[in-house]
């Protein structure tokens, strides 16, 4: 099971460092890590997808805040929340599937930034479902590069 934490953190060198060691050291897994600074230039928001049971994300939880730099820490699996992905991604269609592939995009809400030949490069900002939805549909093309931000939320509340 994958659960998000944010962790607000001081915006100071070697926190994310530390974190990352933690994760290392106990064998934990990060499936994704998002950090930027808040509202407040002195505090950061890191945004963590870690997959794990529940007693996992307890220890990940606990550990988290023995850390001096760390300010508070919110886990989202009990939370109603939104999160939002990036996706950056040159795809190519084979001769002739130009237009569809243009249409998957499209239908996708995809933002077409480069097209040249048979490829586009693209943009996607969405939660994490149709960001795997959109990837999904775009199997019979071939991906030729991609990047991902990771995921970043915050509680509806």
């Amino acid at each position: 099971m994958r659960h998000i934490i944010s962790a607000m953190v001081e915006n100071k060198f070697g926190v994310l460092a530390r974190i990352a060691g933690l994760f290392s050291a106990r064998g934990f897994n990060i499936d994704s890590l998002a950090v930027g600074e808040t509202e407040d230039p002195t505090v950061s928001r890191m945004t963590i997808v870690v997959r794990g049971d529940d007693k996992t994300l307890e220890q990940v939880k606990k550990q988290l805040n023995k850390l001096i730099d760390v300010i508070s820490v919110r886990d989202y699996a009990k939370k109603e929340f939104v999160d939002r992905e990036l996706l950056l991604l040159r795809v190519e269609a084979e001769e002739g599937q130009k237009s569809k592939l243009a249409g998957v995009l499209e239908k996708n809400h995809a933002k077409v930034l480069v097209a040249g030949g048979n490829a586009f490069t693209a943009e996607f900002a969405g939660d994490h479902e149709h960001v795997q939805k959109l990837l999904e549909e775009l199997k019979p093309y071939v991906i030729k590069e991609m990047t991902r931000t990771g995921r970043i939320a915050m509680a509806k509340e």
